[in-house]
């Protein structure tokens, strides 16, 4: 993953009662893109109320995950959540409708086609065969709901699940409109990872130690697969520490890699019927 140091503009934000509103703030010179997937939400609601008290705008890909409560991390249940988060300033992408997980190229009749996996859906845990035009309808799926519910337009960025992907995959979303974003080595924040050998205290110095200016960080609305939940003991002294050492938070739309193509490529989804979970 590339770095980037150009300065750029980040947001603020004030509590007024039950919502809060974006606030222009000073110019960030040093800044880190922490970004968020989706998962099972049920740190959702705190990981909101940290990014609130320490005013850091993210850029959250969203899939339409299974989830501890709801229908769905993109289903009605969540909706007012995402709509909350929209008011605060912060920016939405794609991680594709169905979490489906790249997993090879085929070549089918001359055709490239790709064999992926998803995790959610009717075909949860089935190995598909998809065309490029499958996988954009599945991209397009979920930022089309986003749009829905947050009444924004989300930007024309993609993470593949596991940020796994195939330079035709690459090529075939950036047909249809997708750059795909992944992460900095020291932005993997660990939260997937089994918490026994990677206790959350281990996984916060090394993230203090190598995170640069620069960096993307990646870390997920909730794993189920960790018993040691990652982001209450985390998220908060993260990014105070990072604040500590000079460097401060900006969306995706800032990125100096993204923002031309951002700018180029608003996603046409105006004309795609609703999407209902």
């Amino acid at each position: 993953m590339r770095r980037a140091t150009d300065t750029v503009r980040v947001f603020a934000f004030i509590l007024l009662g039950v919502g809060s509103v974006p606030l222009a703030a000073a110019p960030c010179a040093q800044p880190v893109y922490l970004t968020f997937d989706t998962g099972h939400m049920a740190v959702a609601p705190l990981i909101a109320e940290v990014l609130q008290r320490q005013h850091v705008p993210v850029t959250f890909f969203a899939a339409h995950e299974k989830t501890q409560q709801g229908d769905g991390s993109l289903g009605q249940h969540w909706a007012p959540w995402w709509q909350a988060r929209a008011a605060e300033g912060h920016a939405f992408a794609s991680h594709t409708w169905d979490h489906a997980t790249w997993r090879a190229d085929v070549q089918e009749g001359g055709v490239p086609k790709f064999r992926v996996r998803p995790s959610a859906g009717e075909h949860a845990g089935q190995t598909l065969l998809w065309t490029a035009q499958n996988y954009c309808d599945n991209l397009r799926q979920a930022a089309r709901r986003l749009q829905d519910v947050t009444g924004q337009p989300p930007l024309p960025l993609f993470r593949a699940p596991g940020g796994k992907t195939s330079s035709h995959l690459l090529a075939a979303a950036r047909q249809c409109g997708f750059a795909h974003v992944g992460w900095a080595d020291a932005g993997f924040l660990g939260d997937e990872l089994p918490s026994d050998p990677y206790p959350n205290a281990q996984l916060l110095q090394k993230a203090l130690k190598n995170i640069r200016s620069g960096d993307i960080l990646v870390a997920h609305l909730g794993i189920w697969s960790r018993q040691d939940p990652w982001a209450p003991a985390v998220l908060e002294p993260l990014i105070g520490g990072l604040k500590a050492r000079g460097l401060c938070f900006a969306t995706l739309r800032e990125h100096p890699v993204y923002r031309d193509w951002i700018r180029q490529h608003p996603l046409a989804l105006s004309a795609l019927p609703a999407t209902r979970p």
